[in-house]
């Protein structure tokens, strides 16, 4: 990891002052491909507040000096909308077991370095520190292959998840709703859980 970057872990209400700045990386990182979110910081707010007000949920940023350069979340099932945590409990998973792994966001020009094994690393112990997790889970949106809008450079992250010992459960399936660039409304896009024991 650069010598320049520093990691900090946090809970409850001490990400406050950062929730503009994470905001602004959410929308810049997930405007990319696989997701092309076209989002708006209002929401983007709101979204990273509930974290803040959230029992057992953490924070982990990445500093470049004292500018945030990237950020990963992460919050007991229990926390998570209805329709996620049936997804689970309609396949034997003990909701209140698993500890799920929100979005890892981080600048192009910072990746490649150990940045996403930290974050791992961070929210893993987090979630150990917790007790009573069996699981940590995590999900990702699922393209067509042949999707048109997929860089030539594009280079899927399913071998660094398989590394850190995450499988993908293809039966454990939902959708989430988001408006991607060039839609006129938000749709449904599906996404796929992966697991891994803690």
């Amino acid at each position: 990891m650069p010598a320049n970057i520093t990691i900090r872990r946090v809970s409850g209400p001490a990400p406050e002052q950062y929730v503009g700045d994470l905001a602004r990386l959410r929308i810049a990182v997930f405007r990319e491909y696989p997701y092309l979110y076209d989002g708006h910081r209002e929401f983007e707010e709101q979204y990273l507040r509930r974290y803040l007000e959230t029992p057992g949920a953490v924070f982990v940023l990445a500093f470049d000096g004292e500018r945030v350069v990237g950020v990963s979340t992460g919050c007991p099932l229990t926390a998570e909308s209805e329709e996620t945590r049936v997804v689970f409990a309609s396949h034997g998973y003990a909701v209140e077991e698993v500890f799920y792994l929100g979005e890892s966001v981080l600048l192009p020009e910072f990746r490649g370095q150990g940045l996403g094994h930290r974050f791992f690393d961070e929210r893993e112990e987090h979630a150990r520190t917790l007790g009573g997790c069996a699981w940590t889970a995590f999900c990702a949106v699922e393209r067509d292959p042949g999707d048109p809008r997929r860089p030539a450079d594009y280079r899927a992250l399913d071998a660094f998840w398989q590394k850190r010992g995450y499988v993908k459960r293809p039966e454990l399936r939902s959708s989430f709703t988001w408006r991607e660039i060039g839609e006129a409304e938000e749709s449904p896009k599906p996404m796929v859980f992966w697991l891994r024991r803690v």
